[in-house]
């Protein structure tokens, strides 16, 4: 299990959002990277030195500090789309390899490199800036229906990591509640939401989220 690349944003226009820009456009560079926790949501800060979000009411923070996709994936939506997906083409910050992202446990901490930890916290929820970014009419209900939707991760350790750091999990808690059973929950079939309730790990509004559905 290892990083393939380590991918940051560069600003560029949001005509899907009504935003003036993007940090969508991320590409892998070369190097170590420094990965520190950015602090609540609402600056545009994240994890990764160089990169940042724009949509701030809906991204970044500490529990969205860094995304995390799979390499496997993108090669499954390369065959649907018939064409080449780049690393990073889908906003992630770390593209990965051998490690089961969807599969992960939330709450789930990732040492990658000599330093840094990730926790696992929550799904991605596509948006339209991502089917606007991929020229892709119905992508956000393609993307919902497939329910791959990658990792967002909290920084538990800072430090640097770079492309080929390998990727060890060291935590795994005791429950079930994957990214994808997550995602699964808050789209198409809320009711899986009260098994959330499980997973301390998860952000406060998707545990807030569960109460409601159970009435607790």
């Amino acid at each position: 299990m290892k990083v393939l690349s380590v991918n940051v944003g560069r600003p560029r226009p949001n005509p899907w959002k009504g935003l003036g820009l993007t940090g969508i456009d991320k590409r892998p560079v070369t190097g170590p990277v420094a990965v520190t926790a950015p602090g609540p949501k609402g600056t545009g800060a994240v994890g990764l030195a160089g990169d940042r979000v724009h949509d701030v009411k809906h991204h970044g923070g500490s529990d969205q500090a860094v995304y995390a996709y799979a390499r496997e994936d993108l090669d499954g939506w390369e065959a649907e789309f018939g064409r080449s997906l780049t690393n990073g083409i889908f906003g992630e910050n770390l593209t990965t390899l051998g490690l089961d992202v969807n599969g992960a446990l939330i709450g789930e901490r990732w040492r990658i490199g000599p330093e840094v930890v990730l926790e696992v916290s929550c799904a991605r929820i596509p948006c339209a800036t991502f089917q606007g970014w991929l020229e892709r009419d119905g992508w956000i209900k393609r993307f919902t229906r497939a329910a791959r939707p990658g990792a967002y991760l909290r920084v538990v350790e800072p430090g640097e990591i770079r492309a080929g750091d390998a990727v060890e999990v060291v935590h795994r808690p005791g429950h079930d509640v994957t990214v994808a059973l997550v995602f699964r929950a808050m789209t198409l079939e809320p009711d899986l939401l009260p098994r959330l309730l499980a997973a301390d790990a998860l952000p406060a509004e998707g545990r807030e989220l569960a109460r409601r559905r159970t009435g607790a």
